[in-house]
């Protein structure tokens, strides 16, 4: 498939009106389908370990009664962390059809430089923080698939790392054949699993229907009042019911938001009500404080069956996550917090649905390395929740900005709404950091080291910019120099490749004072490539002459075109641009040093933007210049 560059030529800009029609989606089955196999693996997943590490943590404490209280804060907290705050509220928070927390950033309108910084820093560190969770969700869900072929035979025991990590390492292999053919693959088989749940659990309830009274969220809150400290520790098992909810936003340009509420409300939501209440039916009918509930449910004959399927449904958890994180990686790009790296887009009419090679093999690496370090999901799990329930806060800060400076909320609503919804965020958030010391600390170490990354590329990117635009010239000054120092003007075409629109670059600026000479035709060149599959040909060239022989042009692709610019520009002979077929092409690469006066802090900054600069992705590369037409202009700047 093509593959799409975000560099610091330009980055997309969309055509207003074309660039929704993923995110307003109708829902189809197929989109349905596809939802369930690429967004709810993680949370369709949840109930193979939430109840029994409850049970673990409350141990001779969990009573029928702190039973039914425990299935009232998985329902409770199901309605409203998922139901509420992410289907009804988040998911209409949009960035031209892309979610995830950038996008919740964006919408608030707050500036690095400006107002609201706080909102910023916020909104990284909350994507950040998705990168952390993504290399351990994995790890977590497949040695836990691995593990559950134990509970049918022993012999499995001593070969469940390896198999953990051969099965991690061919589910990243697959992502470059796109989301669209993995969730295609993982959709049926993630329906026939929450099929599965849903009649386990009423199995399960038809041996206890009293359980259903955990409706009430009396039994929850009394389970809370009466349990002290142990109740509040309960609250960071409760919280694997919803890992994965993030994922529901992060996910969006992927599927389309109509798709992923109809799934949840449809299919997910009485799927995972159902097979926790029947859980919990079962063991206040036979109490096991050793025995995995889920599979409990199970009539003995389907427990090979089930654990395969199982085994299938949780490695599909790890999909939403690593989705995610591709989504999240573009939209930092064009948001200039992170240096360009190569995007495969893996559709030809679907903007969202990309594979981020960087991103996938980097996650993997990190991926494997916790698998083996760890060993098992056990040793593991105190290392899960601690990100994820940090970005939910940091979610709904952010919401509650966007409600009131872009929905035009009134405060009242503002903190009716959002004030429920961090108190239940910040409680979980809570509970989570009792794990900081039993591993959680990884994904907060992780996030915390891609933060540094996206403040420290966008302050890099930023310095260069300013730099640029105060060695830049406007148009007057510019030709009035060529005059005054007797610039020779030769024979030819130049073709300037640069992001600056409304003055003279440095590029050429440096080129004339260097060469002292200057082609009589100039084309200023800026590339930009839009949120559409393709841009028609009447909307491709825009133009702008700014003198007789200089001339400003902008060339418009969409995702999944491969840019040719000799081909384009030959296109735009007929609206008046001088002949480009012997036009030599230049652009700028910039060697980037530290000024000496700086501090050591911010030396070591511009070190780090500086290798980043040399390493990401130049859309350049894929703009079919040839080779002997083209010439590279190096230059030193000082940050």
């Amino acid at each position: 498939m093509p593959v799409s560059t975000v560099s610091a030529l330009n980055a997309p800009t969309g055509f207003a009106g074309e660039a929704h029609t993923k995110f307003e989606q109708r829902t189809t089955g197929s989109t349905a389908l596809l939802a369930l196999g690429i967004v709810y693996g993680d949370l369709g997943t949840s109930p193979l370990y939430t109840l029994q590490t409850i049970v673990r943590i409350m141990g001779d404490q969990f009573t029928p009664e702190a039973a039914i209280g425990s299935l009232s804060l998985i329902f409770w907290s199901l309605i409203i962390t998922i139901s509420a705050k992410y289907c009804l509220f988040v998911m209409r928070a949009d960035n031209h059809g892309e979610g995830g927390i950038l996008a919740l950033m964006t919408l608030t309108g707050a500036r690095w430089y400006g107002r609201g910084r706080w909102l910023v820093i916020a909104g990284l560190f909350g994507a950040a923080l998705i990168y952390g969770d993504g290399i351990i969700t994995p790890a977590i869900s497949v040695l836990s698939a691995v593990e559950g072929l134990n509970v049918a035979t022993d012999i499995f025991k001593p070969y469940t790392m390896p198999i953990a990590v051969l099965i991690l390492i061919c589910l990243f292999a697959i992502q470059s054949r796109g989301t669209g053919t993995v969730g295609k693959a993982f959709g049926p088989i993630m329906m026939a699993w929450f099929v599965t749940m849903g009649v386990l659990g009423v199995r399960g309830i038809a041996h206890h229907p009293q359980v259903l009274e955990a409706l009430n969220p009396v039994h929850a809150a009394r389970l809370l009042a009466t349990h002290g400290f142990i109740g509040f520790t309960v609250l960071g098992g409760i919280f694997l019911a919803l890992t994965g909810g993030e994922a529901l936003y992060a996910d969006m340009g992927h599927i389309g938001r109509n798709p992923i509420r109809t799934a949840w409300y449809c299919v997910v939501l009485p799927a995972l009500v159902l097979n926790y209440a029947g859980q919990v039916a079962n063991f206040i009918v036979t109490p096991d404080l050793e025995a995995n509930p889920f599979f409990k449910l199970a009539p003995d004959w389907a427990i090979y069956p089930l654990v395969a399927l199982a085994t299938l449904a949780t490695i599909i958890a790890s999909q939403a996550i690593i989705t995610g994180s591709f989504s999240m990686t573009r939209q930092a790009m064009q948001l200039g917090w992170f240096p360009g790296v190569r995007i495969s887009q893996t559709s030809a009419e679907e903007y969202g649905q990309i594979y981020v090679p960087f991103v996938n093999w980097t996650m993997m690496f990190f991926t494997v390395a916790l698998t083996v370090g760890f060993g098992s999901s056990d040793r593991l799990a105190g290392a899960y929740g601690t990100a994820v329930s940090t970005t939910m806060v940091l979610t709904t800060v952010l919401l509650s900005q966007v409600m009131l400076h872009r929905w035009r909320w009134s405060i009242y609503q503002v903190v009716a709404t959002t004030g429920v919804l961090l108190v239940v965020d910040l409680a979980f958030f809570s509970a989570n950091l009792l794990k900081v010391f039993e591993g959680g600390w990884i994904p907060l170490t992780f996030g915390a080291l891609v933060f540094v990354i996206m403040t420290t590329w966008h302050f890099g990117v930023e310095a260069v910019h300013r730099r640029n635009a105060a060695r830049s010239q406007k148009p007057a000054e510019f030709f009035a120099g060529l005059h005054r120092d007797g610039i020779v003007r030769v024979a030819g075409t130049a073709v300037f490749l640069t992001r600056l629109v409304k003055s003279i670059p440095p590029l050429i600026v440096n080129y004339v004072k260097q060469g002292r000479s200057l082609q009589k035709n100039v084309i200023v060149l800026t590339v930009s490539f839009e949120s559409v599959p393709r841009v028609r040909s009447k909307d491709r060239i825009r133009m702008e002459r700014i003198d007789d022989s200089l001339w400003h042009v902008t060339l418009h692709f969409g995702f999944v075109e491969i840019p040719d610019i000799p081909s384009a520009l030959s296109g735009a002979e007929k609206l008046g641009l001088p002949v480009v077929d012997k036009a030599t092409y230049y652009i700028e690469r910039n060697d980037l040093i530290s000024r000496r006066h700086r501090n050591p802090v911010s030396r070591w900054r511009v070190t780090l933007f500086s290798f980043m600069f040399r390493n990401s992705a130049h859309a350049i590369d894929r703009f079919k210049i040839p080779a002997n037409t083209l010439i590279e202009i190096g230059r030193r700047i000082e940050l």
